[in-house]
């Protein structure tokens, strides 16, 4: 009997750029490997040729695939993918998937489980796929999902590398020169990308020139950051944090649970900190010195924070 095929894939913040990059301007990401997605394909050969089964406790899924809606996310990775192969009748085979990341807290949950299920499949039909591959299929899955996302997600979780990213452009991985520390407080809102993506389009199309500016500020935030970064100079990072997070604010999609561990992680010794992800609700980032680290989670929490994560920016290996 063939073994289990497993894949996994990592989580994602957005350090720098999120909603200006629908529009244009640079963001930056780093993947967070504390936390990951996880898909197992085991064979059935006892099954008919075509039964596809899919186990996700987390969500409490247990359904075949021909059960499953057009919009599933889950049927719609398993279905591109057997689109993408043209294999119109597979071997029966239970796809099970767990994850690690909170859902709709901008931490790429969707994108990663959609990357490991790709992977898992692709490995399992005996195919390998190469990453721009990967990346396009769950960038199709995310804009059925989402809407319209920057796919920011699928880039920075298939390539597991920090990215500087231009809607439309090629892919920048890019060089960190210097490790450095981020902390990750969860406001424990769900927070659905879309909707904070669709009432800012409204809110630009009804302003154009008052969001444009906007989004032009994140942009020039975004490259510093990068000149920063690859200049091994991370600490410099904190007052752009700041001042990106006030943007944000003024685009409307903050809250007042962002807005509170922000200022908690400010006041405890953070270099700066800042909303990450669609906003709304899931998450923030602090950036940190490292023995700092502890203090400003023990805020976090004091602050409503109903999880942190400590998450190191790893040096490029060369």
């Amino acid at each position: 009997m063939m073994p289990a095929i497993t894949a996994t894939a990592p989580g994602k913040i957005i350090l720098f750029g999120e909603h200006a990059v629908v529009y244009g301007r640079p963001a930056i990401a780093v993947p967070v490997d504390q936390v990951s997605a996880r898909a197992l394909v085991m064979a059935e050969p006892r099954r008919p040729s075509g039964s596809v089964h899919i186990l996700a406790p987390d969500i409490s899924l247990d359904a075949d695939l021909c059960d499953l809606p057009d919009e599933d996310p889950l049927a719609m990775a398993v279905r591109g993918l057997l689109s993408a192969l043209k294999i119109e009748q597979p071997p029966a085979f239970t796809l099970q998937v767990s994850s690690t990341i909170p859902l709709a807290a901008g931490l790429g949950s969707g994108a990663a489980v959609s990357t490991a299920v790709i992977r898992a499949l692709a490995n399992f039909f005996g195919v390998l796929l190469p990453d721009d591959r990967v990346s396009a299929l769950v960038y199709e899955v995310e804009k059925r999902h989402h809407g319209t996302p920057s796919g920011i997600d699928n880039t920075v979780i298939v390539y597991r590398m920090p990215v500087y990213y231009v809607r439309g452009q090629a892919v920048q991985t890019f060089r960190v020169d210097t490790p450095f520390t981020i902390v990750i407080g969860d406001t424990g809102v769900a927070s659905p990308t879309s909707l904070a993506v669709g009432d800012l389009r409204r809110l630009w199309q009804a302003d154009p020139e008052r969001y444009e500016a906007l989004f032009d500020a994140a942009g020039q935030i975004a490259r510093q950051a990068r000149q920063l970064i690859e200049s091994g100079q991370p600490g410099e990072l904190g007052p752009l944090m700041d001042e990106n997070h006030r943007l944000l604010q003024q685009m409307n999609v903050s809250s007042s649970e962002l807005d509170r561990l922000v200022q908690a992680a400010q006041n405890s010794g953070a270099l700066g900190a800042k909303l990450s992800g669609g906003g709304r609700g899931g998450n923030m980032i602090a950036l940190v010195e490292p023995g700092q680290a502890e203090q400003v989670v023990g805020a976090l929490h004091n602050a409503g924070a109903v999880r942190t994560i400590k998450t190191v920016v790893e040096k490029t290996k060369e």
